[in-house]
């Protein structure tokens, strides 16, 4: 098909999409409790679907291939699994009051994790998904063998910092802490302190806090004079590899932590960096389009807008501007987020909301717009959001079920789907669409949830 055809024909999809209606005119039908209530059961209905095929096809395997019906090597993370599902939705399992099948992946873990093995790991990863889910899973359950495991993977993560910055290393081997990979970014360097915090405080060890928080201050440290951020680093020398700036992937949960560290730990020192990092980022990253708010890229050093793309990762941003009291910018911005789902009935990795080109058209059953939608719900109490919610979870089910589990989507506009069912499906997407329609199941001001969604509750004050 022509290039320019296609082209042609997205740029007017986008602007219909954009015309038709308000943003948060999803249905004209209001979702009152008992709908709530209904909406509630029907997501713990299509995540058991997910899970029972999960544990039918690939128990004991990192991920779930849903249209090959089985779980591949190609789809754990490493030669040997690290049960990535199970532990990622164990809490999810215990928030849905599923309490066997939580004891089934409490088991599982509890005799079948082991972290003694030769292989190196992406330290990020595993941190937010495996320390966090253990850590999450054991302030849920008691379960003193999850905090066991959590403690023993901290200590082998440990040397990850051991370079001449402070700032960790992308990789290293589980079994003799050697470390690889000097070229990493914000996120992988500065997403660490919510896990490794807990860690200290759990086990009464200080040394986990004191290495993740010196990873997080060296990273704000080589901030630019505008004080933006770049996409990539260097952990040997502390250079810039790449000036560009944004609030996406690579970047995105720097900025997240910084609000969540001071309000778990009550880190002053976090919450001076926040402020911070914040008033750069509505300074030189907002940009205004036709009174729409969208947040862009943007060179560190001299605030140029470089460009003009958001997407399926940016759209957590509405849900921290919630949770720091930026409940207006979050408004607009979360109503941003929900036009560019549904140009197509659901959102693409990256859309340039200028022209409106979809750069990159696939969707990896991310959360991070469900997350925003029940933040926003949660403070602002107005029912669009239900709504909103609602319009996202239909969607969600119409074009990612499949006969076995949930299937990524290669593209968005013709919902081609992808043999993956990432572990974050279960830990996080569905966890904050139960949420959202059965806010009674969790009590959202007495955790923080990490940016894979285990939800850590200061149990130590």
């Amino acid at each position: 098909m022509n290039k320019a055809f296609v082209m042609l024909s997205l740029l007017l999809a986008a602007t219909c999409a954009w015309s038709s209606e308000p943003p948060l005119a999803s249905a004209s039908k209001p979702v009152d409790s008992a709908a709530s209530a209904q909406l509630a059961s029907e997501v713990k209905a299509e995540f058991l679907h997910a899970w029972k095929d999960y544990r039918k096809y690939a128990w004991g395997h990192d991920d779930l291939a849903p249209l090959s019906h089985r779980a591949h090597r190609a789809h754990d993370w490493y030669a040997k699994p690290l049960l990535m599902t199970p532990v990622d939705a164990l809490d999810t399992l215990v928030l849905m009051g599923l309490t066997d099948e939580a004891d089934a992946a409490r088991e599982l873990i509890a005799t079948k994790l082991e972290f003694d093995q030769d292989i190196y790991v992406k330290n990020f990863e595993i941190t937010i998904r495996l320390l966090g889910g253990l850590l999450s899973g054991y302030q849920l359950t008691g379960d003193d063998r999850l905090l066991a495991k959590a403690e023993d993977l901290g200590k082998r993560l440990l040397p990850v910092f051991d370079s001449p910055t402070g700032l960790p290393w992308v990789e290293i081997n589980l079994r003799t802490g050697k470390t690889r990979n000097p070229k990493t970014n914000p996120a992988e360097t500065g997403t660490l302190l919510l896990e490794f915090g807990t860690l200290s405080k759990l086990t009464g060890n200080p040394v986990f806090y004191a290495r993740a928080k010196r990873a997080l201050v060296e990273t704000f440290k080589r901030r630019s004079k505008l004080g933006l951020v770049g996409a990539e680093i260097d952990v040997e020398t502390g250079q810039w590899l790449d000036t560009t700036s944004h609030i996406s992937g690579g970047i995105d949960s720097y900025y997240e932590y910084l609000w969540k560290c001071w309000r778990l730990f009550g880190d002053a020192d976090c919450l001076a960096m926040w402020k911070s990092g914040i008033a750069a980022v509505n300074a030189h990253l907002a940009d205004e389009v036709d009174g729409a708010l969208w947040y862009g890229a943007a060179d560190m050093h001299t605030g140029k807008r470089t460009q003009t793309t958001y997407g399926a990762l940016d759209a957590f941003f509405p849900a921290l501007l919630a949770l720091s009291g930026d409940t207006g910018r979050a408004a607009r911005l979360q109503a941003s987020s929900f036009r560019m789902w549904r140009i197509h009935g659901i959102e693409p990795e990256v859309y340039d909301y200028r022209s409106g080109a979809i750069p990159y058209p696939g969707y990896a059953l991310r959360p991070e717009i469900v997350e925003s939608t029940y933040t926003l719900s949660h403070f602002t109490r107005d029912p669009e959001y239900l709504a909103m919610g609602r319009s996202l979870f239909r969607d969600f089910v119409a074009h990612c079920r499949n006969d076995v589990g949930y299937a990524a989507l290669t593209s968005v506009i013709t919902k081609e789907k992808k043999d993956r069912m990432e572990s974050f499906v279960l830990a996080e997407t569905f966890k904050y669409f139960y949420l959202l329609f059965n806010p009674a199941a969790l009590d959202f001001d007495a955790v923080t949830f990490n940016t894979e969604a285990h939800p850590l509750r200061a149990s130590w004050k």
